[in-house]
């Protein structure tokens, strides 16, 4: 059991495959997801690892949050979320930043988010009712959802009764979606198809619970390396070259204004006679 990331949704767009097929996707962005602490068996009873993504103020994080990510010497992360895994095997080292290549393309995947809110919506758009007759005698209720409850007896509204109210807006998990792509250069998954939530939602991606584990994905995790540039060593190389061309030619350019001194003297003379 490997940990899941935490992702912005980004929006929609589609890819094209090597027959022509156009594939509708998601695209999903990992902002600094970083692992600010764990969970141990010892002193929590389970194993898990809690990861942060985003950015936020200081001052709009609460005091225990803040010491947690001090403690961990990350900046404040805009959304935390814990990932139980197996064993410690499962376990990632505190301040890790985790790459997109965490997951394969191919491999299933289950996303869990907040779908998109809709506010007040009446009996038919939020249960799909059919509604009343729109003739014969119908007269201002052709959309309402009827009669909620019996007679005297029970003489009330059963509970989860189908009515109008707030549509939208719940914890919702798709499950087996497929990863086309992904992009560890940008931080990038490529999700076929839709997955709930509005763009700029927080989503938290795991692997398929249903399907066994894709073979050629890291474990524990794919951990982002910023230490390793090599283009470093090029610009060294780069400043080196050049100070040993220009190094004669500063040397012969400091010599000629002292040999030229007189000659601007005398003509600045003459101007002046």
């Amino acid at each position: 059991m490997r940990t899941g990331v935490i992702a912005k949704k980004m929006g929609m767009m589609r890819l094209f495959a090597e027959d022509g097929r156009h594939i509708p996707v998601t695209v999903l962005a990992l902002e600094g997801c970083q692992v600010v602490g764990a969970r141990r068996e010892e002193k929590d009873g389970y194993f898990a690892v809690r990861l942060g993504a985003g950015a936020r103020k200081a001052k709009n994080v609460n005091k225990p949050q803040r010491g947690e990510f001090a403690k961990a010497q990350v900046e404040p992360k805009a959304r935390v979320a814990e990932f139980r895994v197996e064993n410690e095997d499962g376990l990632l080292p505190v301040g890790a930043a985790i790459s997109a290549d965490h997951f394969v393309a191919g491999q299933l995947v289950d996303i869990t988010g907040h779908t998109q809110g809709k506010g007040f919506a009446g009996a038919m758009k939020r249960w799909g009712f059919g509604g009343m007759r729109a003739t014969h005698g119908v007269s201002i209720t052709h959309r309402a959802h009827g009669s909620t409850g019996n007679r005297q007896d029970p003489g009330k509204v059963f509970k989860n009764k189908k009515m109008a109210g707030h549509m939208g807006d719940r914890q919702r998990t798709q499950q087996n979606l497929e990863i086309v792509r992904t992009d560890a250069t940008r931080g990038l998954i490529f999700v076929k198809g839709s997955v709930p939530g509005s763009k700029n939602g927080w989503l938290l991606v795991r692997d398929a619970v249903k399907v066994p584990s894709p073979e050629g994905a890291p474990f524990p995790g794919a951990i982002r390396n910023d230490n390793e540039a090599p283009v470093v060593e090029e610009e060294i190389v780069a400043v080196e070259a050049t100070e040993a061309v220009e190094t004669p030619a500063v040397e012969a350019a400091a010599e000629t204004p002292v040999a030229e001194a007189p000659a601007a003297e005398a003509g600045e003379e003459q101007k002046e006679g």
